[in-house]
């Protein structure tokens, strides 16, 4: 089982920006994808950001693109969100996620693809 802690997130004026770290301590997930999720109430969990165990390749999705960048660093098994240019309809529950089946390349996009989880931490982004 894979424990990934998430740190980052809160209470933020629109325009604003937030860094969300999410680590696995005592794990190396150095040659898994890792992503980013988010749930606002009553949707469904959606893709953000994804990155792949080299980091060479990244997923945005078209929502976040130009404001959001995905970056991990293996060293210290932690993978990064930095979030610009907050809007409201950014506010969400995110969710940090590890794929256990990937390859160094492969960047899985649906929350399907993935096996393990953060606790989650709430964003909002006031008007």
């Amino acid at each position: 089982q894979v424990q990934l802690v998430e740190s980052g997130g809160g209470l933020v004026q629109a325009g604003s920006s937030l860094r969300r770290c999410c680590a696995a301590p005592g794990r190396t997930c150095r040659t898994n994808a890792m992503g980013w999720f988010r749930q606002s109430p009553g949707k469904e969990r959606e893709s953000v950001a994804t990155i792949s165990g080299s980091g060479g390749n990244t997923y945005y999705a078209d929502s976040v693109k130009g404001r959001y960048t995905i970056s991990r660093d293996n060293a210290k098994n932690t993978v990064y969100l930095q979030m610009n240019s907050l809007k409201p309809e950014d506010t969400a529950v995110y969710y940090c996620a590890a794929d256990q089946h990937s390859n160094l390349y492969e960047i899985p996009v649906t929350s399907y693809e993935y096996d393990y989880w953060g606790q989650g931490t709430q964003v909002t982004v006031s008007s």
